[in-house]
């Protein structure tokens, strides 16, 4: 074994041996970082937030940190969903298609960003595209949004350790995303209007596992030509029976 080197930088010596450690253990969370680490759950959360905004980690909406894209050795992407989800949700996402007549699509929260693992089209000539395999913005989503509003604070702030990135979404700051997310937790679903792209609305809600853990996330995503923002409702119910349907399916 190498020695150590003379004036070790503790942060990166830190950040070095928690990516090390992520990859024997295949996941970690906070504690297990802090235990192993030997020191408080902020600096844990601090490292790994790290780790997940230069893409060496992703976190899933269970709270647990895998290793990331950065690690893979073709640079590819890590998803992060159950094996089985996409399979298990993609019947219900196309009768949640059929009675809607607009697109829809299943997420999983990456860092601060949600991965597309599937979804279906809408059947109309101007509909929303497919998403499949994009990352985009979870405060910029409504299925980005609905997944967050299940963390903790704490998680949340570690995951924005820099703020939060405007960029065309309403929402520019922690403090307002906050707000957002406590009208998802009220209302049961989430709501993004031309926030991920102009011309596009959507709504959504989790799906869960048997223990009730949000794993992933439902939208169904429509033209703003044709749903003003004041109909967005409209499509909670449908929304809400579909992930119902997928969380009964998941815990099987």
């Amino acid at each position: 074994m190498q020695n150590q080197p003379a004036y070790p930088l503790k942060a990166v010596e830190n950040a070095l041996v928690t990516l090390k450690f992520l990859q024997e253990r295949g996941d970690v969370r906070v504690a297990d970082v802090a235990e192993h680490l030997g020191v408080a759950r902020s600096t844990a959360h601090r490292v790994l937030a790290m780790l997940v905004f230069h893409g060496f980690a992703i976190q899933d909406a269970r709270r647990v940190y895998r290793p990331g894209p950065a690690l893979s050795p073709l640079g590819g992407q890590t998803g992060v969903t159950p094996p089985d989800l996409a399979i298990t949700a993609h019947p219900h996402l196309r009768e949640l298609n059929r009675e809607v007549g607009e697109t829809v699509h299943l997420m999983a929260l990456q860092g601060n960003g949600v991965r597309f693992v599937d979804g279906v089209e809408g059947p109309q000539a101007l509909h929303v595209g497919s998403r499949i395999g994009m990352l985009l913005p979870a405060h910029a989503t409504s299925g980005g949004k609905a997944l967050l509003a299940e963390l903790p604070d704490e998680e949340l702030r570690a995951l924005y350790p820099k703020g939060v990135s405007r960029g065309a979404a309403a929402i520019g700051d922690l403090a307002t995303l906050r707000r957002e997310l406590d009208g998802v937790r009220r209302r049961g679903y989430a709501v993004n209007s031309e926030e991920s792209e102009r011309g596009v609305r959507a709504v959504g809600a989790c799906v869960r596992d048997g223990a009730g853990r949000a794993v992933a996330a439902a939208a169904v995503a429509v033209p703003s030509v044709r749903w003003p923002k004041r109909r967005l409702a409209e499509l909670a119910t449908p929304l809400l029976a579909s992930v119902t349907r997928i969380s009964a399916a998941l815990a099987g």
